[in-house]
């Protein structure tokens, strides 16, 4: 028998024709297949486009804000919020604020459609704060990147809006900096009522700072400044820098040298990320620092250690005007003593600009009364004054603005029983 005659045996043998045409079809399944995902591979690669945000990025909070605000209702996956707010009545209402949750979402925006994927991964967490990675991933067709530009622009307006007229305050978590609270609203400059021109001298020279950075290049200075605001407390050192804030449309960074994770590391990287136009604050600096030999070591040749905190003298020092400090930054620090401070501190360079915040005097005292009473007469503010003068000469600011507080209904009040203020 040839080899043609069994081949026609085999033909003509209806399960060898069955098996062989199911191998044929699986294997023709097969090339579709293949051909589908290398065709699916091809087209994802030259006809759509991703975009991914992760929470390590500024614009993180903008997209979850604009998807919050604007794709809530096109959301298939669902977290809420829970925010309390209280009213000038006293009457406190809650809101609930729908969150997009993990999960694949379909919004459509500008005559394109997106898949939008929150993904969390709750194994790797930031060690500092210990909040989980996440990412936010787009993906659309088409080649151009355009309409990314356009969601990253109109969520950074939208964040943006929400801020105007407020100020923000940030503090350090990890090696970045958090937003800390919610945004507070911009307090007023003139509700700050310091000595005649303390406030109009510092404005007017942070001013000048800020319009000739070019000046400060051309001579090789460099561009930084740094202010020392010096007085007993409750006068109105902190309420100053919130309202400065304000006035420059900056936010604060506030900076505490007595936590314990601070390092010199650390605190040199924090100044150089710090976010743009925001003032950093170091508050009661001679609380976490008083005289070199007490942070460095004793006289007797002691153990040089990290006291109180893990930030060295040195290393704060070098921070603020060494190799590898930072430029293009406000630096604005208080003390209640300044007498405590190592003269190697706040020395030009470091300190540009001291300024004391003191005592209430009779002119803030006038003008605090004009404020709190803006219908009563210039005499009712002078007699004030001259009585607040006379019974005590070392009242706080915070002092009066109490005794305002318990007089706020009567200026008649305020003026009869201005003996309080001496008790």
């Amino acid at each position: 028998m040839g080899f043609s005659d069994i081949l026609t045996s085999l033909t003509d043998n209806p399960y060898f024709s069955a098996g062989f045409g199911l191998v044929g079809v699986g294997s023709g399944l097969a090339v579709l297949r293949k051909g589908a995902q290398a065709g699916f591979v091809l087209f994802r690669r030259h006809c759509m486009i991703t975009l991914e945000v992760s929470n390590k990025d500024k614009s993180f909070d903008w997209v979850m804000q604009w998807m919050t605000q604007n794709k809530k209702n096109h959301m298939q996956h669902l977290s809420v919020s829970t925010l309390f707010h209280q009213h000038d009545s006293g009457k406190i209402t809650t809101h609930f604020n729908y969150n997009p949750s993990p999960g694949a979402h379909f919004i459509g925006y500008k005559n394109h459609w997106f898949r939008v994927e929150r993904q969390r991964d709750n194994g790797m967490r930031d060690l500092a704060t210990g909040i989980p990675w996440e990412t936010i991933t787009f993906t659309s067709i088409g080649r151009s990147k355009a309409i990314f530009t356009d969601i990253l622009n109109e969520s950074k307006e939208l964040a943006i809006s929400k801020q105007t007229g407020k100020t923000l305050m940030y503090i350090p978590m990890g090696a970045e900096w958090r937003q800390f609270g919610f945004p507070r609203q911009k307090r007023p400059l003139d509700s700050v009522i310091l000595d005649e021109n303390i406030s109009e001298e510092i404005v007017a020279d942070i001013m000048d700072f800020i319009k000739n950075q070019a000046w400060y290049t051309r001579r090789g200075i460099p561009y930084r400044r740094g202010y020392l605001l010096h007085g007993p407390p409750g006068c109105g050192k902190s309420s100053f820098i919130m309202a400065l804030a304000g006035e420059l449309q900056y936010n604060i960074c506030v900076m505490n040298l007595g936590d314990r994770t601070l390092s010199d590391d650390r605190l040199n990287h924090l100044m150089s990320v710090a976010p743009q136009q925001s003032i950093i604050l170091l508050e009661d600096i001679d609380a976490a620092f008083s005289r070199r030999d007490i942070v460095d070591g004793n006289k007797d040749g002691g153990e040089r250690g990290y006291y109180p905190n893990h930030v060295t003298f040195s290393g704060l020092l070098n921070c603020l005007d060494g190799v590898a400090s930072t430029e293009e930054r406000l630096v604005f620090m208080t003390t209640n003593h300044i007498d405590r401070l190592d003269p190697a501190l706040i020395r030009p360079g470091r300190i540009d600009v001291k300024k004391e915040i003191g005592h209430a005097t009779p002119h803030q005292l006038y003008l605090m009364f004009r404020r709190f009473y803006p219908e009563c007469s210039h005499d009712a503010a002078v007699r004030f004054s001259e009585n607040a003068s006379k019974m005590k000469d070392d009242i706080s600011v915070a002092q009066i603005q109490g005794y305002f507080l318990l007089h706020k209904n009567s200026e008649l009040d305020a003026l009869k029983n201005v003996h309080l203020l001496g008790e």
